[in-house]
């Protein structure tokens, strides 16, 4: 039995799909609706949407409503005949022009809608939005700052061992940080296959296609942390790419930018002097390789390591885990494997949490080499010629046994 307020509620869902009255926050609550959202555009396409929506309802009660009047009281058992005639010039002419007055009527504002939606022109910000499997990499292209947004649920979380958090599959370790009140561009594009960049908050919807740039805008207009998804079917860990967009006052996105400019501008400095990276103990090294395996790898190698054949290779006594050189294994890392799904790390991960990946699977899972890597080793592959794509050919031909 429903009780009275699941009834009222039930009641004002109804009434907001065909009134679009304020009675639709209860259908955003309950996600049966569109997000009103946060900018000009989502206002316009909600808008749209309920006109749409309304015009639907009036024309749906009125066939269903003729339709069941006639079913009622001209049905035989009332003594009713049929009528005789098979067809009405005035009624066919009547059911022609006004469908298509309605459809007229419905595309003129989609259409400007469509256009607005278009107009990316004097934007203040420009942002490349890069989609991978599978994360995100964002490219503030005014300020030189770029980085990955990765997923940060718990594997555990994911396999059942720890209760689900608030916000299970939909946070990351750094969201994209935007101004209010401004204008910004997205160029959204993919490394690989296809994905889309949706969030529903923002009125944005883009497919990702390699060797294709794809336009969109938004003036974001309250402050507050907005979430979406990947909405196109990219892979194996296609639900685990989520969105998450924090707006600003543009003095806090100064802020922003300014500290993660001397994040980057320190983070250079230490890779190039290799002899200020710190030496990790084993179980620090064992302990981050864990986490950031599971976090970046585990959905292709397995958290066992022993891969999904063929497409997705063992590491588990592979002839990278536990052969020599080292260095052939940390440049598999950095640099991927042409040709196949192993992607480059070198641009997403440092050289500790490289060192720590490394570690771990050269240890993990009965490897037992008792190797341990320090970021200095990953710092020397990365700068020296081993690291070229001659040295990931030969591991290619070495293969991942």
């Amino acid at each position: 039995m429903l009780n009275r307020f699941q009834v009222s509620r039930a009641l004002a869902v109804l009434a907001s799909m065909v009134t679009g009255s304020s009675a639709t926050a209860a259908a955003d609550y309950w996600q049966l609706n569109m997000f009103k959202g946060v900018t000009p555009l989502s206002h316009d396409m909600y808008d749209l949407h309920m006109v749409c929506m309304l015009v639907c309802g009036v024309i749906g009660v009125i066939v269903f409503g003729v339709m069941t009047y006639s079913l009622i009281y001209h049905r035989k058992s009332r003594g009713v005949t049929p009528a005789t005639f098979h067809d009405n010039n005035r009624l066919e002419i009547f059911w022609s022009i006004v469908p298509f007055l309605i459809l007229v009527g419905l595309a003129v504002p989609a259409t400007r809608v469509l256009i607005k939606m278009n107009d990316s022109n004097q934007s203040d910000i420009t942002i490349k939005v890069v989609g991978s499997q599978w994360k995100w990499q964002y490219q503030y292209l005014d300020q030189g700052i770029s980085f990955f947004s990765n997923l940060t649920t718990p594997y555990d979380q994911i396999h059942n061992k720890q209760k689900k958090g608030q916000w299970y599959l939909r946070e990351v370790d750094k969201p994209l940080v935007l101004p209010i009140n401004q204008k910004i561009r997205f160029l959204v594009t993919s490394t690989d296959v296809v994905h889309s960049w949706w969030v529903p908050e923002l009125g944005i919807k883009r497919d990702a296609f390699p060797g294709f740039m794809y336009e969109a805008w938004a003036i974001i207009e309250k402050p507050g942390i907005y979430r979406g998804q990947c909405t196109e079917l990219c892979g194996i860990n296609h639900g685990f790419m989520p969105i998450v967009v924090e707006a600003v006052s543009a003095d806090d996105f100064n802020k922003w930018v300014a500290v993660q400019t001397k994040v980057e501008d320190h983070y250079a400095e230490t890779v190039n002097n290799a002899a200020a990276q710190k030496r990790l103990t084993r179980a620090e090294l064992m302990s981050a390789g864990k986490a950031k395996y599971q976090q970046m790898c585990a959905a292709c190698h397995n958290a066992n390591g022993k891969g999904l054949p063929p497409m997705y290779p063992a590491l588990k006594n592979s002839s990278v885990s536990v052969g020599r050189p080292i260095s052939r294994h940390i440049g598999l890392v950095l640099h991927g494997v042409p040709g196949s799904a192993m992607q480059a790390y070198k641009d997403q991960l440092t050289d500790a949490e490289v060192a720590a990946i490394v570690t771990y699977e050269r240890n993990a899972w009965g490897n037992n080499t008792g190797d341990l890597v320090q970021p200095d080793d990953v710092a020397k592959v990365r700068q020296s010629d081993i690291s070229t794509p001659k040295m990931v050919k030969q591991a290619q031909v070495g293969g991942l046994r």
